[in-house]
């Protein structure tokens, strides 16, 4: 049986860095602990949090019930012609399996390489970047029924993909906890480059024809410019989901903003840039206490050092309301808010 521990700091299992307190915490490692934990009626009943890297969600308050660390390991792939399975436990830590794939020559994740979190909340999150989403190299993943203690496999269709969105956290939330994910990959890369500043960084670095390799390395550098690091500066990436409003909307906006960073999408639909629309408003680098945005990206809101949670989603709150009087676009927190 996993040992259930009380009372349990999650400081250091959440990357903004707040302080906050879990009445019971255990850490599964293998699929047996997740069946012997369960064993026992009472955790199915009461309220439950399952945590990864603890890189998408921000502690309000302390949680009032088990948090579930999920630390499976392992990495295993099967080569079938030019295509790659990769199946990886929901423990790994996302870049490792991004690296261990760019090092291998397995080609479709180099886009998303240094993303914060883990295997298994990619699917949960349908993580993306640099014009490329989870949904783009899932196959299937593996989770645990909570009410029947057995599990079963989904496959890319049954996920319900869609915008940081899945069926995981809507039908199934709560439901199951996702032990393993297996990712198809290719050993012909097919690259995206035209994404952001990934072409000019590989023209500024004289590469004509680049490898995964070089993608990944771009990708990071690109991160690394913009993004802070969680293990100095508490941050979860990305607070915000880039908004998608209809071509009317969009129109109507630019007419007022010509320079509106957009994308266009299939169905007469437009993607805004949340981070250009939050600096427009002044919202760039700004320090509340010990809380704030980003110097280098507005997007990314920070712990300069002990703020709380509520300080956090404060600022949250005073950034939707200011975009929303400016642009009339309403932003939705991409952050699982606890």
């Amino acid at each position: 049986m996993p040992q259930i521990l009380e009372n349990i700091s999650l400081k250091s299992f959440n990357t903004f860095g707040v302080e906050a307190k879990a009445k019971w915490f255990v850490e599964i490692n293998s699929v047996d602990d997740l069946i012997l934990l369960f064993s026992n009626d009472k955790w199915k009943t009461i309220d439950r949090l399952v945590v990864g890297g603890g890189s998408n969600m921000l502690f309000t308050q302390d949680f009032d019930g088990l948090v579930i660390r999920m630390n499976i390991k392992g990495i295993h792939h099967r080569v079938e012609s030019e295509d790659v399975f990769v199946k990886a436990g929901g423990g790994e830590v996302w870049n490792d399996l991004v690296q261990y794939n760019v090092n291998k020559g397995f080609a479709g994740m180099e886009n998303l390489s240094l993303i914060p979190g883990s295997v298994g909340a990619s699917p949960i999150q349908n993580i993306g970047a640099y014009g490329v989403e989870l949904k783009d190299v899932f196959y299937s993943c593996d989770a645990f029924n909570i009410e029947t203690n057995e599990i079963t496999t989904y496959t890319n269709s049954d996920c319900k993909f869609d915008y940081r969105d899945s069926i995981f956290k809507n039908e199934l939330k709560g439901k199951v906890i996702i032990t393993s994910v297996t990712y198809k990959l290719f050993t012909q890369p097919s690259l995206n480059t035209t994404y952001g500043a990934i072409s000019s960084e590989l023209q500024n670095r004289g590469i004509v024809n680049p490898t995964i390799k070089d993608v990944s390395d771009v990708v990071s550098h690109i991160r690394v410019s913009k993004l802070p690091d969680p293990s100095t500066i508490g941050n979860a990436g990305s607070f915000f989901k880039n908004p998608v409003v209809s071509k009317d909307t969009f129109q109507n906006i630019q007419s007022i903003f010509p320079d509106t960073v957009h994308y266009c999408l299939p169905n007469n639909t437009v993607k805004l840039a949340a981070g250009w629309l939050i600096e427009q408003c002044g919202w760039k680098g700004k320090k509340i206490g010990e809380a704030g945005t980003w110097k280098n990206q507005a997007l990314v809101l920070v712990n300069y050092g002990n703020a709380t949670g509520t300080d956090i989603y404060d600022i949250s709150s005073a950034i939707i309301k200011d975009v929303k009087d400016k642009f009339g676009v309403v932003l939705e927190r991409e952050v699982n808010i606890i």
